[in-house]
């Protein structure tokens, strides 16, 4: 069996939230055996604590959100995602704001981070969820799914839609291992609209993106430089990556179709809940 992995020592990083827009300073440390990933907002009275569960989600507006005793963090998908792709079983993630640092707009640099902090094995046992049957969650107009199916491994497999010309539809299969992910999945950044953009400032979203951590097009075509030709559907993929590590360490085949936060929290909240001790 699999032992629980924490990290070896203390990193840190610090810059500004991508939606907020406000200076935070994150900090990953060792995590006690069985305790999960934990965020931890010092700057709250008391410091409390978030756990990274699935039935923590509060809202999947443009982002997920956890939310436990009257405190929040948003936007912690990335370094979800990072943190379930570097097998991170137990980690204490402490932010002075409510939103961590958007970085490059992709999971690349907590990923990095989390390889210089080193890992150490722990003497408990991973509890890995292994399905066995098939878990699904349709949109309600029946346009969007995401399903887990039983597999040896984790693999996901993703059809992205998008009505716009320069984009039209999207696919990628990657079985997740450190090696794929960093290489083919977690530079992928985040995507944006120009016309959404005064959109999103007005509902209080979007404040810290800007061209070096969002990809953004218009009708005449993109606005700074792709990584990849389809970075789009591989942001989906880092994305539903971090959302399913709300329900654990995961055997499954993730198979969806134009699905988010909405779809994948559902799907990982009947998960979690068929699986939580």
């Amino acid at each position: 069996m699999q032992k629980q992995i924490t990290l070896q020592k203390t990193v840190g990083v610090s810059g500004v939230g991508l939606h907020s827009g406000l200076e935070v300073e994150l900090e990953l440390k060792p995590g006690a055996a069985g305790s999960g990933i934990i965020f931890v907002r010092k700057d709250l009275a008391g410091a409390p604590e978030i756990h990274a569960t699935a039935e923590n989600v509060t809202s999947t507006v443009r982002a997920t959100t956890l939310e436990e005793g009257g405190a929040k963090v948003f936007t912690v998908e990335h370094l979800l995602s990072a943190l379930n792709a570097g097998g991170i079983d137990n980690c204490v993630v402490e932010m002075t704001a409510e939103e961590p640092p958007v970085l490059d707009g992709n999971s690349l640099g907590f990923f990095e981070l989390i390889k210089s902090a080193g890992t150490v094995e722990q003497e408990a046992e991973r509890r890995e969820i292994r399905l066995d049957k098939v878990y699904r969650a349709d949109s309600d107009d029946g346009k969007k799914f995401i399903m887990a199916v039983p597999y040896d491994g984790f693999r996901v497999s993703f059809t992205s839609v998008n009505p716009h010309p320069l984009i039209g539809v999207q696919y990628e299969d990657f079985e997740v291992t450190e090696e794929i992910y960093r290489a083919e999945i977690a530079p992928a950044r985040t995507i944006a609209y120009e016309k959404e953009v005064a959109a999103l400032h007005a509902m209080g979203l979007g404040r810290g993106g800007n061209l070096q951590n969002v990809i953004v097009y218009n009708d005449a075509g993109w606005l700074n430089e792709l990584r990849y030709p389809d970075e789009l559907v591989r942001h989906k993929i880092l994305d539903v990556i971090g959302d399913f590590r709300l329900a654990g360490f995961l055997k499954c085949h993730v198979i969806a179709a134009a699905s988010g936060h909405a779809l994948n929290t559902a799907l990982a909240k009947k998960i979690y809940a068929d699986f939580k001790i």
